[in-house]
């Protein structure tokens, strides 16, 4: 007799919706789901017509103010670089807050703040930032959520804790354990047993001990229901579902919520290909909870305000051991920072074109 195999079907199955599977989104707040992602060469041109159609006259100033700011900076060397940098973040989130109806003081928010003491040494733990409550960045971080009680951050810190330069920071700083975890088939699953919906990822194969499990942040946790050579996670958070197919907005507010749970600890990096990582918990730099945009803008200020004030110490940063670090941040970020922007004021994906994605 013939042995019939009988392959177990597994109960959990990718969330669906408009006929496509559902990835984490770039936006934090304001997700649009199950929309096809923006193609374009510009996202400056795009985000200006949406404001345009939409009507969003005060957020299409600030929008074109900020790339008048952003052309400028393009010509500039580095060491002036920081200071139109800087303008061009501040008006691209009074664009945000202006698009999505935030009332704000249009104070910048954010100061220097002094940590050196008695030291007078010029290093990166001791150029400090102190977020006020009032003005931009202040709104920037409630409009996002954020939930980080300490109000003063060394620039060290903020450097730290954004995911574009991070790979520069460990190899600056050589014994810094890696704080985020690349991942891999990201995803929005739907278990028809409970009937519950949770995001659902792997590490990159190169993150293979299981001692990277014991680094994750409260609210992920090891998934053993997958069987893969590569470790697995999920979030704790789930939200009832009635299908896993989302056809109603009572559905896609779940999801919704369960997006702005799951993406307090998930980063991304903008390229021809989003990468997404998970912020896990480490020893030595302290872990913000913050987003990159507001720590973009907060350390693009403080090197913004050594330019201006303190021209030839910003070129001793430069010239320094931190040299490479430094000039990163300031040819790395600012597209990161308008990717991720582009994305909260319009709820849309944007992706330069000629790329074949995979959605």
């Amino acid at each position: 007799m013939e042995a019939i195999l009988i392959q177990k079907q597994s109960p959990v199955i990718p969330i669906r919706m408009n006929g496509r599977d559902l990835k984490p989104h770039k936006a934090i707040v304001n997700t649009k789901f199950g929309v096809r992602t923006v193609l374009a060469s510009n996202p400056w041109d795009f985000v200006a017509l949406w404001l345009k159609r939409e009507k969003k006259n005060k957020a299409s100033f600030y929008w074109q103010q900020a790339r008048v700011f952003s052309d400028a900076a393009k010509g500039m060397p580095i060491a002036s670089a920081p200071l139109l940098h800087y303008y061009t973040f501040m008006n691209a989130a009074k664009a945000l807050l202006s698009s999505r109806g935030v009332i704000f003081d249009e104070h910048h928010g954010v100061k220097a703040h002094d940590l050196r003491k008695l030291s007078k040494r010029l290093t990166l733990s001791n150029e400090g930032v102190k977020i006020q409550k009032y003005g931009i960045a202040y709104a920037l971080s409630q409009y996002l959520g954020e939930v980080e009680t300490n109000q003063v951050h060394s620039l060290e810190d903020l450097l730290f804790n954004i995911p574009c330069i991070h790979r520069t920071f460990c190899l600056t700083y050589k014994n810094q354990s890696d704080l985020f975890i690349p991942l891999t088939d990201c995803k929005y699953v739907y278990d028809k047993k409970s009937k519950q919906a949770y995001f659902s990822a792997r590490f990159s194969r190169d993150f293979k001990s299981k001692a990277y499990l014991r680094r994750l942040p409260p609210s992920f946790i090891e998934d053993k229901s997958i069987e893969s050579d590569q470790l697995a996670v999920r979030s704790v958070m789930s939200v009832p579902l009635t299908r896993s197919s989302i056809t109603n907005s009572a559905n896609e507010n779940s999801l919704r919520a369960l997006q702005k749970s799951v993406r307090d600890d998930l980063n991304y990096i903008s390229g021809s290909q989003t990468l997404w990582y998970l912020k896990s918990v480490v020893s030595g730099h302290s872990r913000l909870n913050r987003q990159p945009l507001t720590l973009m803008l907060l350390a693009m200020h403080r090197l913004s305000e050594i330019c201006r004030y303190r021209p030839i110490e910003l070129d001793s940063f430069l010239s320094g051991q931190k040299n490479w670090l430094l000039t990163e941040f300031i040819q790395m970020v600012p597209s990161q920072f308008i990717d991720e922007i582009s994305s909260e004021i319009t709820g849309y994906q944007v992706m330069i074109p000629n790329v074949r994605l995979a959605t």
